[in-house]
């Protein structure tokens, strides 16, 4: 009898491989993902599509019309790593999935694997980005040969929406702070808009402390000290910036995690590249995708089958015997795959 059958609970997927090394990484999620359902009584169904330069060679679309009327049916996806071309050609695949499905949160958690030696142990904060507008809406235009003009796109809309998502998931989960990244001082209308919009939302969440920041100061005082720092609220550009920066602090892109998140659909990726001078080589490291996986178990209510991932995964990096080499380990990507999938068969993550 399968897992499917005897699961109480199936869930419809679609899952983006990715190219480069996406389909090693995300066969490793989805091999641990289906051992934990398993366990705890949750099955899926991955509907798998290609997107990117894969897709491309395949069906002469970076992003095939049957991935986006999977999308739309399932209302939820995995993606790994894709290749887009920098400089003319397509745009943006994240963008593209982003603007289609009205995703217009992004929500990026910053947190330490126990284990690691970082500079900055125990760092816990969240990057709530705005994911629609600002310079990303792909507004540009020649004004004359030599000008090039691209439009900072603005919307009270836009901003109070992230607003509300940001605020609510402070009184949600019990975040004590945020602050409003801008550069008001310069922009003073379409980051003045953003602020005000931030500062109207704060009114109906008094418990939540609030604070804003000019984003070139926000660089220095993260490097400085990112304790000061709970929740990070920002446009889309300034955004983009601080998660980079941010993932740093706990070892880089390839642990950091990524939703994108409408009211319809949520589409949960790893933020780092493709990678593909290492593709093939069971070299790349699967954390990324495999805690955005958490997120996605959590937002659909699995919170048992995330909580034993999350264990499995954070007893493997803190035993520190089978990591792969950009977190200074010498095992591959299978040999990690199967340190979690051992990891979640111990008492420690049965008993979660």
């Amino acid at each position: 009898m399968t897992v499917a059958q005897t699961a109480k609970r199936t869930h419809k997927i679609t899952l983006i491989p990715g190219d480069g090394i996406g389909p090693e990484v995300s066969g490793a999620v989805v091999e641990i993902l289906e051992a934990a359902g398993a366990a705890t009584g949750v099955a899926f169904d991955w509907h798998r599509y290609a997107a990117g330069a894969e897709a491309f060679e395949q069906t002469g679309y970076y992003i095939p019309q049957d991935l986006y009327d999977s999308i739309e049916e399932n209302r939820l996806a995995l993606k790994g790593p894709v290749t887009t071309p920098i400089g003319g050609g397509f745009a943006s695949i994240n963008v593209t999935l982003r603007k289609k499905f009205e995703l217009f949160a992004n929500f990026r958690p910053i947190k330490n694997l126990p284990g690691l030696k970082t500079r900055y142990p125990d760092l816990d904060l969240i990057i709530v980005r705005e994911n629609m507008e600002d310079l990303y809406a792909g507004l540009e235009h020649e004004v004359v040969p030599g000008v090039v003009q691209a439009l900072k796109i603005i919307t009270e809309k836009g901003s109070t929406r992230i607003a509300k998502f940001a605020f609510e998931y402070a009184r949600k989960h019990n975040r004590k702070k945020i602050h409003a990244i801008h550069k008001a001082n310069i922009m003073k209308l379409s980051d003045g808009l953003f602020l005000n919009c931030c500062r109207k939302v704060h009114e109906g969440f008094p418990e939540v402390e609030y604070h804003e920041h000019i984003v070139d100061n926000t660089c220095m005082q993260l490097v400085m000290n990112p304790f000061q720092y709970d929740i990070l609220l920002t446009e889309n550009l300034y955004g983009d910036i601080l998660s980079d920066l941010c993932s740093a602090f706990v070892g880089g892109l390839g642990l950091v995690p990524g939703a994108n998140l409408g009211t319809e659909c949520a589409i949960f990726e790893a933020v780092h590249g493709s990678a593909p001078d290492i593709a093939g080589k069971d070299m790349a490291n699967p954390t990324a995708l495999l805690q955005s996986a958490v997120l996605m178990l959590h937002h659909i209510n699995e919170t048992e089958t995330a909580e034993r991932v999350q264990t499995g995964l954070e007893q493997v990096y803190r035993e520190g015997k089978t990591l792969t080499k950009d977190v200074g380990g010498t095992s591959g990507t299978k040999a990690f795959a199967q340190a979690v999938l051992a990891a979640m068969e111990s008492p420690v993550a049965v008993a979660v």
